[in-house]
């Protein structure tokens, strides 16, 4: 059976589970905890490797199980599992049944257990998994859609980031590992892999973070079912924007959340929620702000090693917000080399009308002459239409911003029409230091064919009220004191 096939019989069950209440989301942990037990089965019975699992919290000790005696040594394993640590904490972190009926239980473990999953090719598993998650980013109502990237864009981006070997790489919002999986298959084709040592010590370079518990389990599976294994994890679950604990690493490549407010629930050691965090003052950043993304933004200027190069996708409202951001993009000029801009088009994302970008600079040395000297534009966006069904973005779609972008040789890069170069003092002149340029005339203001589609529309004028909005509240603040 291909790795189609395998998604479509594994989706299917899905629907049973929906309508007793099981979340898409819910499913795919029930389908990730039950994976990693059969496959660790697996390992011992046909290559003979010791059992990562401790003795009573095994395939075998619920394989054979129905009814009521299934459901309660199954919540009992689960509770096993979820104290211990590493990557199998990470992969049961907080895990608890959402499968109230034994019989659908039953039928789920049959449906994992009547598949060989270590005799298939670790591409195969990984895209069985990953084809799980992109159907679950399309149940818009779950919310599980902010945690996915559109991956023909993450290949874009690591392509001409072009990460070698002995680099670290690092996701702040990691999600579902998209970043850190597209980074992995990358650098493990480089010639320098070809060594045995290298290759070895290849798996240590990546890391990531998510504040949420569920995401971080896919996450963890996602990169255990792409041959990405260890006894500690790669991605852990907490608040990126609390530190890195003086850690820097040579790759940044991430998206972070979407929406300005910082909307954090920050949870105690007990796994208790303390509080909601509206900014952080932290000595290494520069500003306070209550905006997500320019908190973020900070974060990723902060722990980018030196000469390291980050790749951040990011709004546009982080282009040409005053106060606070103003301020970050003058850092950001005077202190990286941000080169190169790709002004993403709308409709690839799962949440609508969103207007993003993707950031690519380089930490330099600080000094009093300013690290950046010119940024380059792509835009991707001006009379590009997609949707997520009957137009989505494929690769293709970036062939021409990644031959543009000249990896490795930017010196010999040139202007085109969609692709635009603009000196600092260009930069520096404009109101605010508004990086938020365009240039290309939007056919849709002539064809009223060519506008986008109602819902995205609607989507944008909420987001602007909501702005608007937040900035009322901002005054009235400030008015009370």
């Amino acid at each position: 059976m291909n790795a189609q096939n395998l998604v479509a019989k594994v989706w299917n069950f899905a629907h049973v589970l929906r309508d007793q209440g099981v979340s898409y989301q819910a499913y795919i942990s029930q389908i990730s905890y039950l994976l990693f037990l059969k496959m660790d089965e697996e390992r011992v019975t046909q290559i003979g490797e010791a059992s990562m699992l401790p003795e009573g919290a095994r395939w075998g000790d619920i394989r054979d199980l129905t009814g009521e005696a299934l459901s309660t040594r199954y919540v009992k394993l689960l509770e096993t599992l979820s104290k211990q640590g590493g990557v199998i904490g990470a992969i049961f972190l907080k895990a608890q049944s959402e499968i109230q009926d034994p019989a659908k239980l039953r039928r789920l473990v049959g449906l994992i257990d009547e598949e060989t999953w270590l005799g298939l090719p670790v591409d195969v598993k990984g895209e069985i998994y990953e084809g799980l998650l992109a159907r679950n980013a399309e149940d818009v109502k779950s919310g599980a859609g902010q945690y996915f990237t559109p991956r023909p864009l993450i290949e874009a981006m690591v392509q001409v980031v072009d990460p070698e070997p002995h680099e670290t790489i690092h996701d702040p919002a990691c999600g579902t590992a998209g970043f850190l999986l597209a980074a992995w298959a990358h650098m493990k084709q480089k010639p320098r892999a070809r060594d045995r040592a290298v290759y070895s010590a290849l798996k240590n370079k990546f890391s990531g973070v998510d504040i949420v518990p569920e995401v971080v389990r896919l996450a963890a599976m996602n990169l255990y079912l792409h041959g990405i294994t260890g006894a500690d994890s790669i991605v852990e679950q907490k608040d990126a924007l609390l530190g890195a604990g003086g850690k820097s690493y040579d790759v940044i490549l991430t998206n972070p959340p979407f929406g300005k407010k910082q909307s954090y629930r920050i949870v105690g050691r007990d796994g208790e929620i303390d509080s909601e965090r509206e900014d952080y003052d932290r000595s290494d950043f520069f500003v306070t702000t209550s905006n997500k993304q320019l908190n973020f933004f900070q974060h990723i200027m902060t722990v980018l090693a030196p000469d390291g190069e980050a790749a951040v996708v990011l709004p546009d409202n982080v282009l040409f917000e005053g106060g606070a951001g103003e301020t970050i993009r003058r850092r950001l000029l005077q202190n990286f080399d941000f080169h190169t801009l790709l002004r993403l088009p709308t409709g690839i994302f799962y949440k609508q009308g969103v207007k993003a970008n993707v950031l690519f600079f380089d930490k330099k040395t600080p000094s009093e002459e300013a690290a950046t000297k010119e940024l380059w534009i792509y835009d991707l966006r001006t009379n590009k239409r997609f949707t997520l069904k009957e137009r989505p973005m494929v690769r293709a779609d970036l062939d021409d911003f990644v031959a543009c972008y000249r990896s490795g040789r930017r010196y010999e890069r040139e202007e085109s029409e969609r692709f635009r170069r603009f000196p600092l003092d260009t930069l520096l002149a404009r109101d605010k230091v508004n990086l938020d340029i365009f240039w290309l005339k939007d056919d849709a203001l002539d064809d009223p064919d060519l506008l986008p589609p109602p819902d995205e529309v609607a989507a944008e004028i909420v987001e602007s009220l909501e702005t608007a909005l937040a900035s009322f509240r901002r005054v009235s603040q400030a008015l009370s004191r």
